[in-house]
């Protein structure tokens, strides 16, 4: 056996050693990016299926937003809000006219857009609705992933997420995600109620995906007891699902998808992730103005949010997603990748079902949410080039960046068929070899 110590050894051990273990990476160290592909330390290439949680949408290193980032790099990165910037202004009314909103409050991480949207429901609950002080009350749908900070953890169910970090703040309720009776139960019961808060398709949940009338029963529930939508679109977002958004369903828009028949539109939408193509930080929190107009000088800010490196980035991510036709060609490519899984469905009995939309899908396994299984599929199918990862333990997430190509996606789809029948194979012969 060689003593000698790789550069993907050296990098994992350095982290084990000196970063806090909050995360539990698959064993490859990532050095360069360039549009679907990653390559690691010893310069093996993988095929990315998993987009950095759909941040990449546009691909790695997308050359138009690295030239956006660098001249702007160049000039000014940051003044804070104390001061108007030459930036801002130009970035906030691309955003509100792409997105069709009046207002756009800019932050950095989707967390933190996550808790500028409570904040902003709250205010409005009690500034417009009536709600009597400190007796707001917001909604949110089991199995909910929507960050990591307190107020978020205490309203998930994931106990691994949520245990020992309390006290909880209080003030949420949670009903099961698709379910439009345990809603409208909720509301009917709880009329101090100013928002209820949902992801379109619920991504580390396992990518599960509503009934196709599901947002659209919600969002008549919303406006019948007088509360606000709130669209946690930070993963599914930007093109991910096959539409500019996921509440888009399925229109085959090109922008303002409220002129479209099947648009479900929000009170309140927040951005993250891909809204910058994963160069940044970048989130936005969209409404109109009597939403948005609760929110008055010095109630609420972020020194880096609405920085004019982060506004020129995210400006030029939003046109690569446009120019280059990004939700035509997950809608797509979507299709064609749950057809092939589907096909390994029906071949393996290790896969139970597939299931998604666009370019965010997920296979589950046939094994319980403790077993190892999912997780050596995914070692496997990184040692076929191919990376991808577990969630809840027994479901396999994929989601490609956007500007994959079919020829691209064929071969992908090869892969992963090929290293789920290997596995297979190897399975059995290890159990009738005990």
């Amino acid at each position: 056996m060689s003593d000698v110590i790789t550069a993907s050894e050296q990098a994992i051990s350095l982290e084990n050693d000196h970063g806090a273990h909050n995360y539990q990476p698959l064993p490859v160290v990532l050095a360069k990016g360039e549009g679907v592909f990653l390559w690691d330390v010893e310069g093996k290439r993988y095929y990315d299926f998993l987009s950095a949680y759909s941040a990449v949408n546009q691909g790695h290193c997308h050359p138009r937003i690295v030239k956006a980032l660098q001249e702007q790099a160049e000039t000014l990165t940051l003044t804070s809000r104390a001061f108007y910037n030459n930036v801002l202004g130009l970035y906030e009314k691309y955003l509100t006219e792409y997105f069709a909103f009046d207002k756009v409050l800019p932050m950095n991480t989707g967390v933190e857009a996550v808790e500028t949207a409570l904040k902003i429901s709250r205010k409005w609950g009690y500034e417009r609705k009536g709600i009597p002080e400190n007796q707001a009350k917001i909604i949110v749908a089991e199995n909910n992933f929507h960050g990591r900070t307190t107020t978020v953890v205490s309203f998930s169910n994931d106990e691994n997420a949520r245990r020992n970090f309390g006290p909880y703040t209080p003030g949420f309720i949670r009903v099961p995600y698709n379910d439009i009776d345990a809603l409208e139960t909720a509301l009917t019961n709880n009329p101090e109620t100013a928002a209820f808060l949902v992801e379109p398709i619920q991504g580390e949940a396992g990518v599960f995906t509503p009934a196709e009338d599901y947002l659209s029963k919600v969002a008549s529930l919303c406006k019948k007891h007088q509360v606000l939508l709130i669209a946690d679109e930070i993963q599914t977002g930007i093109a991910r699902t096959g539409s500019l958004l996921a509440v888009c369903g399925n229109c085959t828009c090109e922008g303002h998808c409220e002129r479209q028949s099947t648009y479900i539109r929000p009170d309140i939408l927040i951005l993250g992730k891909a809204l910058s193509g994963g160069f940044l930080p970048v989130s936005a929190v969209l409404a109109d103005d009597p939403i948005m107009s609760v929110i008055q000088p010095g109630q609420h800010g972020s020194t880096f949010g609405g920085n004019p490196l982060g506004a020129k980035v995210a400006m030029a991510a939003l046109e690569v997603i446009k120019d280059e036709r990004l939700a035509q060609n997950a809608r797509l490519l979507g299709h064609i990748f749950r057809t092939r899984m589907q096909r390994i469905v029906e071949k393996s009995p290790l896969v139970q079902e597939v299931r998604g939309k666009g370019l965010l899908n997920a296979i589950v396994i046939h094994s319980p949410s403790s077993s190892s299984v999912a997780w050596n599929i995914c070692l496997a199918l990184r040692d076929n080039g191919l990376l991808a990862k577990p969630t809840h333990g027994n479901i396999i997430r994929f989601a490609p960046p956007l500007v994959m190509t079919e020829e691209q996606l064929l071969e992908c789809c090869d892969i992963i068929e090929s290293t789920i029948l290997n596995f297979q194979v190897q399975q059995k012969n290890e159990i009738d070899g005990q």
